[in-house]
């Protein structure tokens, strides 16, 4: 069996399309995120690795540079929006500019009527997926704009259309991620840099496991396979915007 960050030994060869290019990842100390910090170092990124826990980082440190790439590493709580803008001022002055956001991280919340839920825990989870990435656009847009093809993808969910009953706090908070990321899409639309919405799907996860404790977990992709897709989406070559990519169904549409 795999272990948690392998990947299959049929691994295709990178098309080095990030050459050159800087491109930040939120929650990059597992899962998804790990994956697609992995990926985009693997064609040809620098990547800035942010997430909580270092030692998650550390791991994938020693992964990017088996990949002939680097990373720097930023042990960051996202709710700390003061460091969040010290980050992007710091990008500034070492690279001038920022070509790729994939904002991952994200919370679950509690799985529960929503009368049952606390008013800590709904502003949590609305602090973490909400709040957290418009404070990211907010320190990073003049850094994506600087980039000849600024592009920014955040990790939601098809929880934000569905809506199902005891889902209620994690689909407002992915409904309300998706309204800002399209809105936010319409605001650029005179410039270079395209945002986007990426749907996952059901993915080997942490955050799955949580959610779906029963569910054989080997039934389910293992980040790294769907990391390319994502990966895609802070391309140059990607020039869609306002839109939403479902793993799924393989479908792009607007959002």
């Amino acid at each position: 069996m795999l272990a948690a960050h392998d990947v299959s030994a049929k691994e295709l060869p990178a098309p080095n399309d990030l050459a050159g290019k800087v491109v930040l990842v939120s929650g990059a100390s597992r899962g998804i995120g790990y994956a697609a910090a992995r990926e985009a170092a693997r064609r040809g990124a620098h990547v800035i690795a942010i997430a909580r826990t270092i030692g998650g980082l550390e791991e994938l440190d020693d992964e990017i540079k088996r990949t002939g790439s680097s990373a720097t590493l930023v042990p960051l709580d996202l709710r700390d929006g003061d460091a969040i803008d010290r980050l992007g001022l710091a990008i500034f002055e070492r690279w001038g500019k920022l070509d790729g956001l994939i904002a991952n991280a994200g919370v679950l919340g509690v799985l529960s009527p929503l009368t049952h839920i606390s008013p800590a825990e709904f502003e949590k989870t609305f602090a973490i997926n909400v709040t957290a990435n418009f404070r990211l656009l907010r320190s990073f847009d003049l850094l994506l704009q600087k980039s000849e093809a600024g592009r920014a993808v955040f990790v939601s969910s098809s929880s934000a259309r569905s809506s199902r009953p005891y889902w209620g706090l994690y689909a407002a908070s992915k409904a309300a991620l998706d309204a800002m990321v399209k809105s936010y899409a319409g605001e650029m639309a005179p410039t270079t840099v395209r945002a986007n919405i990426f749907y996952p799907g059901a993915v080997r996860t942490a955050m799955r496991a949580l959610a779906m404790p029963g569910e054989d977990p080997d039934t389910l992709p293992r980040p790294a396979v769907i990391a390319p897709k994502l990966v895609d989406m802070v391309t140059p070559d990607f020039e869609a915007t306002g839109s939403l990519y479902d793993m799924q169904t393989g479908t792009l549409t607007a959002l």
